[in-house]
C-alpha cells in the first residue's frame, strides 16, 4: 500500500512540482491549498505525513503545525515545512512549534523526495536491540512506538522518538550535535547545530519529572543517563 503524503500549498506550481515528483517516487499524494481544506482532508484521508507552506494567508502553515500537534489525533503525523523564509530564527521557530524538517525555497524535488523517505522511515526503523528499555520514571516500548513517563504515555513526534531511542540506546555515551544530525536526521553535512537542541529543548518539556536524565555536555552534545 502506498504511503499517503499531503501537500499544502497556496502556489499551484508548487503543488504540481512537488506532487509530480513525490507520485514519480511511488507515493499517493493529496493536495490542499489553504489551512481549512488541508485540516479537512487529513481528517478524511489520514496521510502518513504532510509536507507545509508556512506562508499562506488566513490560517499559515506555523498556525495549522500547532493544531496538528494539538490534536493527539494528529500529534504524531511527520511534517517538513517549506518555505522560503531561510532565516535561522524561522527554522527554530519551525522546530519549537513540532515540525520534523524543513525546506527552503527554491528548493531541489529530489532533495525533498529524499526528506520525505528519510522522514517516513525514521518513524518506523529503529536500533534492534533493547526493545523495552527503563530509565527511572521513563519507559521506552521500541516494538510499540511508546514513551512514557510515571506510567503516563508522552506523545513524541517521529524525530523526537527516533532521537529519544538512539540517545537510550548508546545510553551513557556522548553523541556530538554533528552525529544526531547523521543518525537521527540523515543530514550528511553540518548544518545549524540548533535543530538538535531545539528537539532536545522540546523533549524535556515532554518528559518532566523525567528530562533529568536527558544530560547537556557543554561543548560536546547530550547523552541519556542512566539511573
Amino acid at each position: 500500500m502506498k504511503q499517503r503524503i499531503l501537500v499544502v500549498d497556496d502556489e499551484p506550481d508548487v503543488l504540481e512540482l512537488v506532487e509530480y515528483n513525490l507520485a514519480g517516487a511511488g507515493y499517493s499524494v493529496i493536495t490542499a491549498a489553504d489551512g481549512a481544506e488541508a485540516v479537512a482532508k487529513i481528517r478524511t484521508h489520514q496521510p502518513d505525513l504532510v509536507i507545509l507552506d508556512v506562508m499562506m494567508p488566513e490560517m499559515d502553515g506555523t498556525e495549522l503545525c500547532k493544531l496538528l500537534r494539538r490534536d493527539p489525533a494528529t500529534a504524531d503525523i511527520p511534517i517538513i515545512l517549506l518555505t522560503a523564509r531561510a532565516g535561522e530564527i524561522d527554522r527554530v521557530l519551525g522546530f519549537e512549534l513540532g515540525a520534523d524538517d524543513y525546506v527552503t525555497k527554491p528548493f531541489s524535488p529530489r532533495e525533498l523526495v529524499l526528506r520525505v523517505r528519510s522522514l517516513l522511515r525514521r518513524g518506523h526503523q529503529t536500533e534492534e536491540k533493547g526493545d523495552l528499555m527503563t530509565f527511572g520514571d521513563l519507559v521506552i516500548d521500541v516494538p510499540r512506538h511508546q514513551v512514557s513517563v510515571q506510567g503516563k504515555p508522552i506523545s513524541l513526534t517521529a524525530t523526537e522518538f527516533k532521537l529519544l531511542t538512539t540517545l537510550a540506546h548508546r545510553r551513557g555515551r556522548v553523541q556530538s550535535r554533528d552525529k544526531l544530525l547523521r543518525d537521527v536526521w540523515g543530514y550528511q553535512e553540518s548544518i545549524d547545530t540548533r535543530t538538535v537542541d531545539t528537539h532536545i529543548r522540546r523533549l524535556r518539556e515532554k518528559l518532566g519529572a523525567a528530562a533529568s536524565c536527558l544530560d547537556t555536555v557543554r561543548g560536546v552534545g547530550y547523552r541519556l543517563l542512566e539511573n
